[in-house]
C-alpha cells in the first residue's frame, strides 16, 4: 500500500455536475499514473461509477445513501479495498450531493489514514442558478459543502444568466476570507493544479448535523442472470430514488426512454442503457437531457431521484414499455 496518496474530495449539491468534472479531470491524468475514484450515490444502482469506467481509472462504488450514513465501516472497507486494488497515485472521492461532509472528513483525517492519505484541497461545485432557490440555501448539506471547501467553483456558468453569475460572485465574496480560491467554469472543467497541496480543513457550520446511529448494512445485489429485472428504492433527507438493474440482453427504445426521462417529477434521471442500436448514457438535470454513446456494460442501469414520493408501479411499467416488454412482474422482481 502506498503512503501519503494525494486525495481530493469533490463536493456539490444534487445535479451540479460532479461526475462530469471528475471525467474531465481524468482526461488530464498524467501518463503512467494510476488514479482511483471512490463514488457514493444516493441511489442503489451505481450510475456514476458506470459513467466513470470509460476513462481508465479504478472505480469503487458505495451505493445506497450518503457516505456518512452507509459509512463508518462501509466507507472504510470500500476505501481500503480500492487502495489495495489500485495502489493509486491519486485518489478522488465523490460523495453524494445529498451528503454532509463532516464525518467523511473525520474519517479521512483520522488515525487510520493519517499515514496513508494526504488530503488535498476540497473542491465544492455550485450551480449559480440554485442560489435563487431558498430550499438549497437553507439546506444544511449545501451550506456545509460550501463551508468545507478550500476551492469554490461556480459550474454551469454557460447556463446561468449574467445576473445569476454576478449574484454568485457577490455571494462568494462574502466567503472569500475562508476560501483559497473562487472560480467560474462550465461543462465541469476543473484545472488539475487545483488538486495539488493540502486542505486547510475549514470549519463547517453544523458538524454533527448528519451523524446517525442507524448504520445501514450492505446487501449484495441479486445475480442479474437469476433476476434480470431488479427494482430498488432508497429514501432520505426528503428525497426518494428509484433504480433499476436490467439484464444487458434487454434492449430499450431510446426515444421512449428519453420521453420518460423528461418527467417533471424527477430532480434527476440517469441511465447507462443498452438501446436498440447500441449503448447510451442519458443524464437529465434541470429539464436538460444529454445523450452520449458509451462502451458496453455488464448490465443496464436506470435511476430517478425525486423530491417526493413516486408511483413506483406506474414508473416500472413505463420502463418496461420502453424495453418493449409486454408482460413483466409489476413488483420489479423479475420478468414473466
Amino acid at each position: 500500500m502506498k503512503t501519503s496518496i494525494p486525495t481530493n474530495l469533490i463536493l456539490g449539491f444534487l445535479g451540479v455536475g460532479k461526475t462530469t468534472a471528475i471525467l474531465d479531470l481524468l482526461k488530464a491524468k498524467p501518463d503512467g499514473e494510476v488514479w482511483a475514484v471512490l463514488v457514493n450515490e444516493f441511489g442503489e444502482v451505481g450510475i456514476d461509477g458506470a459513467m466513470l469506467q470509460s476513462e481508465g481509472a479504478v472505480i469503487k462504488e458505495i451505493p445506497g445513501g450518503c457516505m456518512c450514513c452507509v459509512a463508518g465501516l462501509p466507507m472504510q472497507v470500500g476505501l481500503n479495498q480500492l487502495i489495495r486494488q489500485a495502489r493509486p497515485d491519486r485518489l478522488i472521492i465523490e460523495p453524494t450531493g445529498l451528503g454532509h461532509p463532516s464525518q467523511i472528513l473525520e474519517t479521512l483525517t483520522g488515525e487510520h489514514y493519517a499515514t496513508v492519505l494526504n488530503l488535498g484541497p476540497v473542491i465544492t461545485l455550485v450551480d449559480p442558478r440554485k442560489l435563487e432557490d431558498p430550499r438549497v440555501l437553507e439546506n444544511v448539506q449545501f451550506r456545509d459543502q460550501v463551508a468545507a471547501a478550500d476551492i469554490l467553483v461556480a459550474n454551469k456558468t454557460d447556463l446561468a444568466s449574467p445576473a445569476q453569475v454576478d449574484a454568485f460572485e457577490r455571494w462568494a465574496a462574502s466567503l472569500a476570507g475562508t476560501k483559497r480560491g473562487v472560480f467560474l467554469t462550465s461543462l465541469g472543467r476543473l484545472r488539475p493544479e487545483w488538486l495539488d497541496g493540502q486542505t486547510d480543513l475549514p470549519e463547517v457550520t453544523t458538524p454533527h448535523a448528519h451523524h446517525h446511529h442507524d448504520e445501514k448494512g450492505f446487501v449484495p445485489a441479486p445475480d442479474i442472470q437469476e433476476q434480470p429485472w431488479q427494482r430498488v428504492r432508497n429514501a432520505g433527507q426528503g428525497y426518494v430514488s428509484l433504480g433499476w438493474r436490467i439484464h444487458p440482453e434487454i434492449r430499450f427504445d431510446e426515444k421512449r426512454l428519453m420521453a420518460l426521462a423528461m418527467d417533471s417529477r424527477f430532480e434527476r434521471f440517469k441511465a447507462v442503457i443498452h438501446c436498440l442500436d447500441g449503448w447510451r448514457t442519458l443524464n437529465m438535470v434541470d429539464g436538460s437531457l444529454s445523450v452520449t454513446d458509451c462502451e458496453p456494460r455488464d448490465l443496464s442501469r436506470i435511476e430517478v431521484i425525486s423530491a417526493g414520493e413516486l408511483p413506483e408501479t406506474d414508473l416500472d411499467h413505463g420502463v418496461q414499455a420502453a424495453a418493449g416488454l409486454q408482460e413483466a412482474d409489476s413488483t420489479g422482481g423479475g420478468m414473466s
